[in-house]
Protein backbone atom coordinates (compact mmCIF):
# COMPACT_ATOMS: atom_id res chain seq x y z
CA UNK A 1 0.00 0.00 0.00
CA UNK A 2 0.87 3.38 -0.87
CA UNK A 3 -0.10 6.92 -0.15
CA UNK A 4 0.93 10.09 -1.14
CA UNK A 5 0.31 12.40 1.84
CA UNK A 6 0.19 16.22 1.31
CA UNK A 7 -0.52 18.96 4.10
CA UNK A 8 -2.92 21.49 2.51
CA UNK A 9 -4.68 24.69 3.26
CA UNK A 10 -7.86 22.92 0.62
CA UNK A 11 -8.46 20.22 -1.77
CA UNK A 12 -11.28 19.34 -3.73
CA UNK A 13 -12.33 16.49 -6.33
CA UNK A 14 -14.42 17.06 -9.37
CA UNK A 15 -16.26 14.36 -11.43
CA UNK A 16 -18.19 15.27 -14.59
CA UNK A 17 -17.73 18.88 -13.55
CA UNK A 18 -19.18 18.77 -10.20
CA UNK A 19 -17.28 18.69 -6.97
CA UNK A 20 -17.43 15.40 -5.21
CA UNK A 21 -15.32 16.11 -1.90
CA UNK A 22 -14.00 19.20 -0.47
CA UNK A 23 -11.56 19.80 2.26
CA UNK A 24 -10.42 22.42 4.21
CA UNK A 25 -7.01 22.10 6.19
CA UNK A 26 -5.73 18.86 6.47
CA UNK A 27 -4.93 16.09 4.26
CA UNK A 28 -4.83 15.12 0.69
CA UNK A 29 -4.27 11.42 0.53
CA UNK A 30 -4.16 9.76 -2.82
CA UNK A 31 -4.22 6.12 -1.77
CA UNK A 32 -2.62 3.12 -3.69
CA UNK A 33 -3.79 -0.44 -3.15
CA UNK A 34 -1.46 -3.44 -4.42
CA UNK A 35 -2.22 -6.87 -4.90
CA UNK A 36 -0.71 -8.30 -1.58
CA UNK A 37 -2.51 -5.68 0.73
CA UNK A 38 -5.36 -6.69 2.86
CA UNK A 39 -7.85 -5.14 5.69
CA UNK A 40 -5.15 -5.04 8.58
CA UNK A 41 -2.42 -3.43 6.28
CA UNK A 42 -4.96 -0.99 5.38
CA UNK A 43 -6.15 -0.21 9.33
CA UNK A 44 -2.48 0.27 10.27
CA UNK A 45 -1.99 2.65 7.49
CA UNK A 46 -5.06 5.04 8.87
CA UNK A 47 -3.77 4.61 11.97
CA UNK A 48 0.12 6.13 10.27
CA UNK A 49 -1.93 8.78 8.61
CA UNK A 50 -3.85 10.15 11.35
CA UNK A 51 -1.18 9.98 13.97
CA UNK A 52 1.24 11.32 11.82
CA UNK A 53 3.14 14.34 12.67
CA UNK A 54 3.24 17.07 9.70
CA UNK A 55 1.68 19.74 11.19
CA UNK A 56 3.64 22.81 13.34
CA UNK A 57 3.36 23.63 16.52
CA UNK A 58 3.98 27.19 17.73
CA UNK A 59 7.54 26.56 17.25
CA UNK A 60 7.55 25.90 13.96
CA UNK A 61 8.07 22.38 14.43
CA UNK A 62 6.59 19.40 12.83
CA UNK A 63 4.40 17.93 16.35
CA UNK A 64 1.17 17.94 15.29
CA UNK A 65 -1.23 15.16 13.62
CA UNK A 66 -3.78 15.54 11.94
CA UNK A 67 -6.53 15.60 15.41
CA UNK A 68 -4.29 18.06 16.92
CA UNK A 69 -5.26 20.95 14.15
CA UNK A 70 -8.87 19.60 13.96
CA UNK A 71 -7.70 18.47 10.32
CA UNK A 72 -9.95 16.57 7.73
CA UNK A 73 -8.85 14.49 4.85
CA UNK A 74 -9.99 13.58 1.00
CA UNK A 75 -9.46 10.55 0.32
CA UNK A 76 -8.62 9.56 -3.48
CA UNK A 77 -7.85 6.39 -4.89
CA UNK A 78 -5.34 6.67 -7.17
CA UNK A 79 -4.12 3.09 -8.88
CA UNK A 80 -1.28 4.46 -10.76
CA UNK A 81 0.69 4.73 -7.25
CA UNK A 82 1.32 0.74 -7.85
CA UNK A 83 3.09 1.18 -11.25
CA UNK A 84 6.65 -0.34 -11.74
CA UNK A 85 8.45 2.42 -13.30
CA UNK A 86 12.10 0.46 -12.64
CA UNK A 87 12.37 0.18 -16.57
CA UNK A 88 10.82 1.18 -20.13
CA UNK A 89 8.87 4.15 -20.91
CA UNK A 90 5.60 3.06 -19.75
CA UNK A 91 4.60 2.36 -16.72
CA UNK A 92 3.84 -1.62 -15.74
CA UNK A 93 1.06 -1.97 -13.39
CA UNK A 94 1.28 -5.58 -11.93
CA UNK A 95 1.52 -5.13 -8.91
CA UNK A 96 -1.50 -3.35 -8.58
CA UNK A 97 -4.54 -4.70 -7.06
CA UNK A 98 -7.32 -5.91 -9.08
CA UNK A 99 -9.86 -3.80 -9.22
CA UNK A 100 -13.20 -5.80 -7.18
CA UNK A 101 -9.87 -5.76 -4.42
CA UNK A 102 -9.24 -2.12 -4.82
CA UNK A 103 -12.26 -0.80 -4.51
CA UNK A 104 -13.09 -3.11 -1.44
CA UNK A 105 -9.98 -2.01 0.50
CA UNK A 106 -10.10 1.65 -0.51
CA UNK A 107 -13.77 1.84 0.96
CA UNK A 108 -12.20 0.05 4.09
CA UNK A 109 -9.37 2.68 4.26
CA UNK A 110 -12.25 5.40 4.21
CA UNK A 111 -13.93 3.63 6.82
CA UNK A 112 -10.36 3.09 9.42
CA UNK A 113 -10.04 6.67 8.68
CA UNK A 114 -13.60 7.96 9.78
CA UNK A 115 -13.42 5.33 12.57
CA UNK A 116 -10.58 6.93 14.63
CA UNK A 117 -12.50 10.24 14.73
CA UNK A 118 -11.36 12.22 11.22
CA UNK A 119 -13.95 13.62 8.96
CA UNK A 120 -13.03 12.42 5.52
CA UNK A 121 -13.70 13.43 2.04
CA UNK A 122 -13.50 10.88 -1.01
CA UNK A 123 -13.67 11.28 -4.86
CA UNK A 124 -15.37 8.47 -6.78
CA UNK A 125 -13.49 5.03 -7.32
CA UNK A 126 -12.54 4.20 -10.68
CA UNK A 127 -13.80 8.13 -11.73
CA UNK A 128 -11.88 10.53 -14.42
CA UNK A 129 -11.26 12.76 -10.97
CA UNK A 130 -9.93 16.39 -11.55
CA UNK A 131 -8.02 17.11 -8.23
CA UNK A 132 -7.27 20.45 -7.22
CA UNK A 133 -5.38 21.43 -4.08
CA UNK A 134 -3.55 24.26 -2.30
CA UNK A 135 -0.10 22.39 -0.60
CA UNK A 136 0.86 24.01 2.68
CA UNK A 137 4.22 24.21 2.73
CA UNK A 138 4.62 22.20 0.37
CA UNK A 139 4.59 19.57 2.90
CA UNK A 140 4.39 16.36 0.63
CA UNK A 141 5.14 12.78 2.44
CA UNK A 142 5.07 9.04 0.37
CA UNK A 143 4.42 6.25 3.28
CA UNK A 144 4.33 2.85 2.32
CA UNK A 145 3.31 -0.30 4.13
Amino acid sequence: MKVLMQRVQSASVQVDGQTVGAIGHGLLLLVGIEKHDDEALVAKMAKRVVGYRVFSDDDGKMNLDLRDVQGSVLAVSQFTLAADTRKGRRPSFSGAAAPDDGRRLYEHSVTCLRGLGVPVETGVFAADMKVSLVNDGPVTFMLEL
